[in-house]
């Protein structure tokens, strides 16, 4: 990589990395829901999942990210290359991708931003509040057109993507990238060097990481700078205990392998054909996974039934130890669909080194591939964590800093680790807690850093922030309501507006824009901090 740069064939794409720090706060809406013995345990590692990914999608957190993502593309990148510069988003899932896309529409229209385009990236169809969203209906003026030969057109800016396109997509054009997404090992190098492509008057390039930190991206940077070392080297055959450990499961038989990859191989054949030969292994893991979640659910009832009404301990034990069975049996079969992921990959990567004398591997390699994503885990509504009584109370996000991430010259080798271990997992069994603990968990863990005036109450969240101005507030403390108006106030709430504008976009730019809505709204937040105070109100709320 040092090479490569030196001799400008690649840029360095690490020259102009702005992480950003994310801090939140969660609540319930309603404290008498969780209060007492009423509320019930949840498994943990499955609520944390959960409630990670409630803040990701959340409507809040994905408008404050586009319009960073929006506003720093006009002023920093949008003029490089004569106006031909692209940029992209790495979102971590599809239906973030999708969220993304919406939000990133609305933001252009509603801010007059005509001339920035963005397509959306991800693989088949995905169900978002009744509507079925899918790159054709997403970016309708494709007409048909491949993906990347459109972004490489005027029509398009930007480019988000969900997996799709963060390998081996070769657009020299690229100048900036927005990071959402957690990125380690190769595919942090891979994802990143999508940037390091030359083109004639780019100079340099951008990445906004809203998620990683700048020393891990570094580290994995770093192992293949200047010399990688192989320190253990991979095992060739651990794809055949793989293989036999995916067809020892039952999901699908060794015929439907072969007819399938018949039709893949046979050119003559079209691909429409194609499906039909992995429906029954897809019926299969959908009918196991659904009686796997139904006993989950009738174990779970009546451990709850015996321990409401007082049963034996042996019935109660007995009933732990049927919950358990049934949980780990669902759990082989999320395992299932991980060990398919991990064979595709594996023999992918290995097929290219070693030369297997075994077409039966070829096969299942390309069956498995298209099987994965046709497989779903449906979760009954039993299994379910409510999370309608959360909400996201405070937020923050903020650029820490902009730097150059220096590479190191002259670096002891990094020893590369082989693949030593493949397809070893085992179900776990699930931990239980309240989900008004994982809540202060997660609050002690990401909330360390909102005050008071990051509420997403914005009027009190002002107030708060205001609050924070002590020789101010002794102005406000010490005099009357039309001496505060003449003095410092005004400004001093300016001031905040501008500071606050990354939590809640929309009633800032109201109140600078519109300067009878803004002498209205310090009236009122003047009230709030006179109410703090204990002194009376004048006026109305």
């Amino acid at each position: 990589m040092r090479q490569a740069i030196e001799e400008g064939f690649i840029l360095d794409v690490l020259k102009n990395y702005t992480n950003y720090k994310l801090a939140y706060k969660l609540a319930m809406k309603a404290e008498e829901a969780i209060s007492g013995s009423e509320e019930q345990e949840v498994d943990a590692k499955n609520a944390r999942i959960r409630l990670s990914k409630w803040v990701r999608l959340h409507p809040h957190n994905i408008g404050q990210k586009v319009a960073i993502i929006v506003e720093h593309f006009r002023s920093n990148v949008a003029t490089l290359l004569g106006g031909q510069a692209k940029a992209m988003v790495v979102t971590s899932s599809r239906l973030e991708a999708v969220r993304y896309k919406l939000a990133f529409d609305k933001y252009v229209r509603e801010q007059g931003y005509g001339a920035i385009r963005a397509m959306v990236a991800f693989s088949g169809d995905i169900e978002e509040e009744g509507q079925s969203f899918n790159e054709r209906n997403m970016n309708p003026e494709l007409n048909g057109r491949d993906m990347r030969k459109a972004f490489d057109t005027q029509d398009y800016q930007v480019m988000l993507v969900a997996n799709k396109f963060q390998t081996g997509f070769d657009q020299p054009k690229l100048c900036a990238m927005y990071v959402d997404k957690k990125l380690t090992g190769v595919d942090c190098v891979q994802t990143l060097s999508r940037l390091n492509r030359t083109y004639p008057g780019k100079e340099s390039t951008f990445v906004l990481d809203f998620v990683n930190d700048p020393l891990d991206v570094l580290e994995e940077f770093q192992k293949y700078f200047e010399t990688a070392t192989l320190d253990t080297v991979s095992d060739p055959n651990l794809v055949y205990d793989l293989f036999h450990k995916l067809k020892a499961t039952g999901i699908f038989t060794w015929s439907e392998v072969e007819a399938f990859s018949d039709a893949y191989f046979d050119p003559k054949r079209g691909a429409q054909a194609l499906p039909g030969y992995i429906k029954p292994a897809v019926e299969r893991f959908t009918k196991r996974y659904k009686l796997a979640s139904e006993a989950v659910r009738e174990c779970r009832q009546m451990l709850k039934r015996i321990e409401r009404e007082g049963g034996s301990a042996t019935d109660k034990v007995n009933a732990e130890r049927r919950v358990k069975e049934a949980t780990e049996a669902r759990g082989e079969l999320d395992l299932f669909k991980k060990d398919l992921n991990s064979y595709v990959r594996f023999y992918e990567f290995v097929s290219q080194i070693t030369a297997f004398d075994d077409e039966s591997l070829e096969r299942l390699c390309v069956f498995a591939r298209h099987l994965l994503p046709m497989l779903r885990q449906e979760v009954l509504e039993e299994d379910e964590i409510d999370l309608s009584q959360v909400l996201l109370s405070h937020y923050n996000l903020k650029a820490k800093r902009t730097q150059d991430l220096k590479l190191k010259e002259d670096a002891a080798g990094y020893g590369l680790q082989g693949i030593s271990a493949l397809g070893s997992a085992k179900a776990k069994e699930e931990k239980k807690d309240f989900l008004s603990h994982i809540l202060e968990q997660l609050n002690d863990l990401f909330g360390t850093e909102v005050t008071d005036g990051d509420k997403l109450d914005w009027l009190q969240g002002m107030a708060s922030k205001i609050a924070e101005n002590q020789p101010l507030m002794d102005q406000v403390r010490n005099n009357p309501r039309d001496a505060i108006m003449l003095g410092d106030y005004p400004k001093a709430v300016d001031a905040a507006v501008i500071e606050r504008m990354d939590i809640q976009n929309g009633m800032s730019l109201d109140y600078l824009s519109r300067p009878e809505a803004a002498n209205v709204i310090q009236g009122l937040i003047l009230d709030l901090l006179f109410k703090g105070f204990g002194k009376p109100l004048q006026g109305k709320l």
